[in-house]
């Protein structure tokens, strides 16, 4: 794959080459989530007076495994629900556990088969998935299903899923989110993220060229922020075939030989010097992310600033002055924007694959 760098600053051959609407579809995000919030009334009546023993996360597909991180790590830290992730809706769910499920897959039998079980036991089912296929079947007349607006929007789905997550989570009092905010702030970041913008003022466009021809080390300061990075890793592995290092910064210091390497491309004397390239082996990008606020995530901040000096820094905080939610999943679009750049830029997205150099 060769980067044609030229394209992102072209508009014009952008729009060419993004036959399949794959960058407008991603764009939709903020109106996603006011699509699916249109089902918060029905979804609240289903969940009311429920105290659950658990709150059952499928992570049978990428995306919903993505979600399902997230969603954990969004929750308030001092909730006492017990969060179960699953692939299939375990046998013991019953009247007293809350399942959440999200799938772009219709036909999924097996998933479909658990659902349905789950339903008949009396467990209080929240699906996101498309309309048609025995999946959505499953829960007809049972539970909450949830389809995305659009078929454009349903191979983006990624907003769309995670706010009927956070829906389930708010009605059960483990979240506070401001819908409207979020739908505004994903339709900001897209706005930034135009691909009308130039590279040196469009965020995402910049973020691309960023992790071009690199190995991006996606290390979170929080757990917030690591489920973004996890999400991030999902999005640059599927649109731009790039492979990612995701950690949170305090497990990826005990990976010695990864964090000494890091540490020592930063620190690297050569001020005319890829700070991120080795002589014997892939060029890396250390990329830290933050999210949370408060003295822990401050001091971590601090403790990864101090030893890798010329890290890139994504805070969310200092960009978008909304809840933890909102700034998490205003990143995650960012990312996958970028992701969706990079393969445009590579050829490994858009139209046949290929496109014409300048």
């Amino acid at each position: 794959m060769v980067l044609d760098d030229t394209l992102l600053d072209d508009p014009a051959r952008l729009a060419d080459v993004d036959s399949g609407g794959a960058l407008r579809a991603a764009a939709m995000a903020g109106a996603q989530v006011r699509s699916a919030s249109e089902r918060a009334d029905e979804l609240a009546a289903k969940l009311e007076r429920h105290e659950p023993r658990a709150l059952v996360l499928i992570t049978r597909s990428a995306v919903g495994d993505a979600v399902a991180r997230m969603l954990a790590a969004l929750l308030d830290p001092g909730a006492q629900l017990p969060v179960v992730f699953a692939d299939v809706v375990p046998s013991w769910a019953g009247p007293l556990d809350v399942v959440y499920a999200h799938t772009d897959d219709p036909g999924d039998q097996e998933l479909a088969e658990s659902l349905d079980r789950a339903c008949r036991y009396g467990a209080r089912v929240v699906l996101s998935a498309p309309d048609e296929g025995p999946v959505a079947a499953s829960v007809a007349g049972r539970g909450v299903h949830i389809a995305p607006r659009s078929e454009l929007a349903a191979r983006r789905d990624f907003a769309h899923a995670l706010t009927c997550g956070l829906q389930v989570a708010a009605v059960l009092g483990l979240v506070e989110v401001d819908f409207e905010v979020l739908a505004d702030e994903l339709d900001a970041e897209a706005a930034r993220d135009h691909l009308g913008h130039e590279s040196f003022v469009n965020p995402a466009k910049s973020l691309a060229l960023r992790i071009a021809e690199r190995t991006p080390l996606l290390w979170g300061l929080d757990p917030v922020a690591t489920s973004v990075a996890g999400y991030a890793a999902y999005a640059l592995a599927t649109d731009a075939a790039v492979v990612s290092d995701v950690s949170e910064y305090r497990r990826a210091v005990s990976r010695t030989a990864l964090h000494r390497s890091a540490v020592a491309l930063s620190n690297d004397d050569d001020i005319f010097a890829d700070p991120y390239e080795g002589d014997d082996g892939p060029a890396m990008r250390v990329m830290l992310l933050a999210v949370r606020t408060g003295a822990q995530a401050d001091a971590t901040r601090r403790a990864a600033e101090h030893v890798l000096t010329s890290a890139d820094v994504l805070d969310a905080n200092e960009e978008i002055g909304a809840d933890e939610p909102t700034r998490a999943v205003a990143l995650a679009l960012r990312f996958e924007l970028a992701a969706l750049y990079l393969g445009l830029a590579t050829g490994t997205v858009g139209g046949t694959g290929l496109f014409a150099p300048a």
